[in-house]
């Protein structure tokens, strides 16, 4: 079932679809998305996703999965599954799942239609001469040798071509457009190669490719797309799209439109980059949270609504702009508020024991699981002799304005009664390993002094009931908000060294501990938190997906002052 969207503000995209229906000029809005199975999907494609099955969805159509597998060098079928279950989870289906490979017979067919109509030649030139007779962007390009071969030697050729009985590289077949044209791509470009590659859909039944842009506009008339959507850099490929489907017996005609792709700080979006990380071992492969693509953001905690809607509110524009990481990072804030249980964790575990708390006995405690949403019910709480908090949150020297626990000083234990500091216990090297504090029994729930004011509260988990776990604290992969507009330094040298924090002895409440993959919970204080895979029963993992307050927001303000 497809997720329908809240209602999004309109973009011109959307107007101009209106317009069309309104005028007639289509029937039903059908939509592709065309990825090609050469690697994992990112945030880029997430925009492009939600764009093209919105658009289906809205008008009564429906949007195709279709794979643009015209390069069996990259492709392989694990992107494939890797990509359908990244389109699953954001919540969209598609109508039909093709591939450009289904169309191989008839794209050889129209590519003989073009020679037979003198549209089309064979080339024997390598690539590089191709490649310096296409001129510049201020000069023309210079005609090959074999622009004028006859169509029927042409024809001859690549029927030969597709026999194998040629070697890689030989010869191309080539588009005859306008060597003088202003624009590079219409200067006859090479629409089919020969490539000695199996195939993973269509084995060795092919020995020439087409290239993608001549797979691309034919394959959306065959599929009946009415509106191909293409990000920017695809603007100047629209004539070659345009020309091809003027010229070939196509049954139907596609419109091309172009937006901005999504460009985001402190991350890269260039799968060359991406795949960079991976290989030489700066990430622990696609799926590591700090990476932007859609399996490490799932990951790491990201939800499939915070995606949709962070991809509503950055909007549908011509413009190129920069995303703000922290709008990501908020539209989870806002999903996760609503959504996540609460639940407390220690990070940094340092031992409490509370004196005239009776040994050996158990207290549970009632707390919300959401404190605005009382229709999730409550939760019980160990408090026992000997607790958990946070090292952080002690200090034995402190400064004026420190309101956590200290020496002498009070603080309330959430959800629980108020505590003082009585002695400190210290190692052979001086290090602070217990406190020992007395409980102040009339502010607990019910009692009196329950309302009794202090500056500070801290949260906690008993010793004997709390489960030991790993918490991955994952943060922003680069230092700097474009790492690769550095012309001076490569960009992995602008990679956060904190980018993960990995804490060996975490603490927390058995809830947590028994969390279904994908359960987000909130560690109260600390920020949003889910289940890893590496984790056991035993011994959950779980990864930090996002902070409780913009951390990075002050020092981005600083850095654009500079």
């Amino acid at each position: 079932m497809t997720t329908s969207e809240p209602q999004a503000p309109s973009h011109f995209i959307r107007n101009r679809i209106r317009k069309e229906l309104e005028a007639g000029h289509c029937q039903q809005v059908i939509t592709r998305f065309p990825p090609e199975p050469n690697g994992y999907l990112h945030l880029g494609h997430a925009k492009s996703i939600a764009l093209n099955f919105s658009m289906g969805e809205e008008f009564g159509g429906h949007t195709n999965l279709r794979f643009d597998d015209t390069n069996p060098a990259k492709e392989e079928q694990r992107y494939i599954d890797a990509i359908k279950e990244d389109v699953r989870w954001l919540g969209y289906t598609w109508k039909h799942e093709r591939h450009a490979s289904d169309y191989f017979e008839q794209l050889y067919e129209w590519a003989l239609y073009l020679i037979d109509h003198g549209l089309a030649y064979v080339d024997s030139q390598d690539a590089d001469t191709i490649r310096q007779q296409r001129g510049t962007l201020t000069e023309p390009g210079t005609e090959s040798p074999f622009r004028d071969r006859p169509p029927e030697e042409s024809r001859d050729l690549f029927e030969r071509m597709r026999a194998g009985e040629f070697a890689d590289s030989a010869h191309v077949l080539r588009a005859r457009i306008d060597m003088a044209s202003g624009n590079i791509n219409l200067r006859d470009p090479v629409i089919y190669r020969i490539r000695r590659l199996t195939h993973p859909r269509t084995g060795d039944q092919w020995c020439i490719y087409p290239s993608y842009d001549f797979a691309h506009g034919q394959s959306d008339a065959i599929e009946h797309v009415t509106h191909s959507l293409c990000t920017l850099e695809f603007e100047d490929h629209r004539p070659l799209y345009d020309w091809l489907l003027e010229h070939l017996p196509v049954p139907s005609r596609p419109i091309q439109i172009e937006f901005s792709r999504l460009n985001l700080d402190f991350t890269v979006l260039s799968k060359r980059r991406l795949t960079r990380l991976v290989d030489e071992g700066y990430v622990q492969g696609w799926d590591d949270p700090r990476l932007p693509t859609l399996a490490g953001i799932r990951r790491r905690g990201f939800t499939p609504q915070s995606i949709r809607q962070f991809c509503q509110e950055i909007g549908v524009t011509k413009a190129d702009s920069i995303i703000p990481f922290g709008v990501l990072e908020n539209a989870l804030r806002n999903d996760l508020n609503e959504s996540a249980p609460r639940t407390m964790a220690v990070l940094k575990p340092l031992k409490l024991v509370l004196t005239n708390f009776p040994e050996g006995e158990t207290e549970w405690l009632e707390a919300a699981v959401h404190p605005q949403k009382l229709e999730m019910g409550t939760r019980q709480v160990a408090m026992t002799r000997e607790i958990y908090i946070e090292a952080d949150d002690f200090m034995e020297e402190a400064p004026k304005k420190f309101f956590r626990l200290k020496p002498g000083g009070e603080v309330r234990l959430r959800n629980a009664f108020i505590i003082r500091c009585d002695e400190v216990i210290k190692d052979e090297a001086g290090e602070v390993v217990e406190l020992r504090c007395s409980l102040d029994p009339e502010t607990r729930s019910g009692q009196p002094g329950a309302d009794r004011k202090v500056k500070g509260t801290i949260h906690w988990v008993s010793a004997a009931h709390s489960v030991p776990a790993q918490v991955r604290l994952y943060d922003r992969l680069f230092q700097v908000p474009h790492p690769a507009g550095d012309k001076d330094k490569d960009f992995v040298e602008h990679i956060n060294p904190e980018s993960l924090v990995t804490l060996e002895n975490a603490r927390l409440e058995p809830a947590a501990a028994k969390a279904r993959p994908g359960e987000c919970f909130q560690f109260e204080r600390l920020g949003y938190f889910v289940p890893d895979p590496d984790g056991t029963p035993e011994r959950p993992v779980f990864n930090r997906a996002v902070t409780l307050r913009d951390t990075w927001a002050k020092l981005e303000k600083q850095m654009g002052a500079r």
